[in-house]
């Protein structure tokens, strides 16, 4: 059975995409991030910086819960 996956959030911040998969497998909850970024460019124009945290369709919630957790008050 194939798992599916879903938009969490997109961020164009490397970092903070990576603070946020690093937040999520902390609590075994697998990412991916799918840039549409052109390596070897390091601009951000529109949608070419974009980078989208995916999480499978069933931890979705917690990884919400998770994410809303950790922001600052």
């Amino acid at each position: 059975m194939s798992e599916e996956w879903v938009e969490l959030l997109v961020t164009y911040d490397p970092l903070e995409a990576e603070m946020i998969k690093d937040l999520l497998e902390s609590g075994d909850i697998p990412v991916v991030l799918r840039s549409s970024k052109v390596s070897p460019y390091p601009v951000n124009v529109g949608k070419i910086g974009e980078i989208r945290i995916l999480v499978r369709k069933e931890d979705r919630d917690t990884a919400e819960e998770v994410i809303r957790g950790s922001a600052p008050e």
